[in-house]
């Protein structure tokens, strides 16, 4: 069994994003529930894309103090697998800037999220390499309730491979395959 399709058996239909189809390729809207006005289009998915909506999770408060923010959670986890690169994104918007620190936590959190779902996979599926061969990127897009307006993205630079050097998208735009597109072209 494939990775993406333990994930589909998985995860419940009700967190997770359709897939558009756009001229061949797909594409996913980000909504914030709490403020609907705030989204992001990403256009120039690979079918095999899978995106969850991390902060659906229920919060660990019952458990954790929180005093560290380890109960937070980033908004979207997007999985996506092209011919040559297997990528998970976390994805956290803000209708306005958003406290750095704050961010970090949330994508930290989104990755701990992950981390459980790794060891659902090998402990309940069997599969002992669950996205092992998934390489992790970390995207803050801030300014989301600025009016809509396709822009051209800047030429990436640097790796985004923790949440502490995750990529910064500062306006509301038009994403062309955030990640995906540059990774396979570094190879």
């Amino acid at each position: 069994m494939f990775d993406l399709d333990i994930l589909h058996e998985m995860i419940k239909d009700t967190v997770k994003l359709p897939l558009k189809d756009h001229y061949g390729k797909y594409q996913i809207e980000l909504t914030e529930p709490q403020r609907p006005s705030s989204s992001v289009t990403i256009y120039g998915l690979p079918d095999a894309t899978i995106a969850i909506r991390v902060d659906a999770f229920q919060s660990p408060k019952t458990v954790f103090r929180n005093t560290r923010g380890e109960c937070k959670r980033a908004d979207f986890v997007v999985f996506a697998n092209t011919s040559r690169k297997r990528v998970i994104l976390y994805i956290e918007m803000k209708a306005t800037k958003g406290s750095e620190e704050e961010i970090k936590q949330q994508l930290k959190g989104a990755q701990c999220f992950m981390a459980y779902c790794r060891e659902i996979g090998r402990v309940f599926w069997g599969k002992r390499d669950f996205l092992d061969d998934y390489v992790e990127r970390f995207i803050s897009i801030g300014h989301t309730s600025i009016a809509k307006k396709p822009t051209r993205m800047p030429p990436i630079t640097g790796v985004h491979d923790r949440p502490d050097r995750m990529m910064k998208i500062s306006s509301r735009i038009i994403c062309t395959s955030i990640s995906l597109q540059h990774e396979t072209e570094r190879r």
